[in-house]
């Protein structure tokens, strides 16, 4: 087990290492396409991340989480349209309306179980996602551009790309240590202990509603401050990145990385979003080559990449 694990810690190391040094070789090497797509993925890689803290750890299938995208990047293009320019406003206000929103979701959709619980997740993200599209004052289907990126008084430069990339970087490291401070906390044995036998955890005595329904908020809070960066990122935002097909590029992702792993997500995030790039640059049939791809990754590599890592290691 002890050498499982560090066969795995070494290539999480590498992961990190090459996402820190990435800036270096795109200035070395004149590549700054390189550094445009990192900072997406690095962003979509938190998303990943909190999808991952209720789906892998809590055992909650939520089809809806690119909801919390959508409110977190309205949140920034919103507010700056509105004259509101302070990045820690725009910031704080994504990530208190995203919290909103999860409590809502979570305590209704935690009444019911299996598909049921999907769908109650989906039919909440498609609602967000057709209340983005009738707002005509910023932009309705056509969506929002973000004229001017988030302020925040001199500290960091958003519109320097080398910097933007840290600060999206220096979030998604930050938000695994807060996962892994979770999972390892009392708080975080109690939430895989449900999803292995809820009924057992009932009956000694924890409240498991009261338990995934704080998991389940903390996860939108984190989705929304990824979608505040993402519109900085792209200095737009629109009502696509709530469809329920994001929400299921974000479920790959963790199942590809090895969903219940605190670098799954991450790992996922960079070979899924890579392995579209490169497609899409070869054929714009890309995705009938990508489909079977994952789902041989999928069918064969039980646990994601880093399950099999830990096979192979075994091996």
């Amino acid at each position: 087990m002890k050498s499982q694990l560090n066969v795995q810690n070494v290539f999480a190391a590498l992961v990190v290492a090459g996402l820190v040094l990435l800036p270096v070789y795109s200035n070395l090497s004149g590549n700054i396409f390189i550094l445009t797509l990192f900072t997406r993925i690095v962003i979509l890689a938190l998303s990943a991340v909190s999808l991952n803290l209720i789906m892998g750890y809590g055992g909650m299938m939520s089809f809806g989480h690119a909801a919390y995208l959508g409110i977190g990047g309205y949140a920034v293009g919103i507010l700056a349209q509105e004259g509101i320019g302070s990045g820690w406003a725009q910031f704080a206000v994504a990530i208190a309306v995203s919290a909103l929103y999860a409590l809502v979701i979570g305590a209704l959709s935690l009444r019911t179980r299996g598909v049921y619980f999907i769908m109650i997740t989906l039919a909440f993200a498609q609602m967000a996602y057709y209340v983005a599209s009738g707002l005509a004052r910023y932009g309705g289907d056509d969506g929002l551009t973000v004229y001017k990126r988030s302020d925040f008084g001199g500290l960091i430069n958003l519109g320097n790309r080398v910097q933007f990339y840290y600060l999206c970087l220096g979030c998604l490291l930050a938000i695994v240590v807060l996962v892994w401070r979770i999972v390892n906390s009392r708080f975080g044995l109690v939430l895989q202990g449900l999803r292995s036998n809820e009924q057992r955890m009932q009956a000694i005595g924890f409240p498991s509603k009261r338990y995934k329904l704080a998991c389940f908020v903390i996860a939108g809070m984190l989705c929304g401050l990824s979608g505040a960066l993402l519109a900085n990122n792209t200095d737009f935002v629109s009502p696509a990145v709530m469809y329920w097909t994001r929400s299921g590029d974000l479920m790959v992702m963790v199942i590809l990385g090895g969903m219940g792993t605190l670098m799954g997500p991450v790992v996922g995030s960079v070979v899924f979003l890579v392995l579209e790039e490169v497609l899409s640059q070869l054929t714009e049939y890309w995705a009938l080559i990508m489909g079977p791809l994952l789902l041989l990754i999928v069918l064969f590599g039980r646990g994601g990449i880093m399950g099999m890592l830990g096979r192979l290691n075994r091996g």
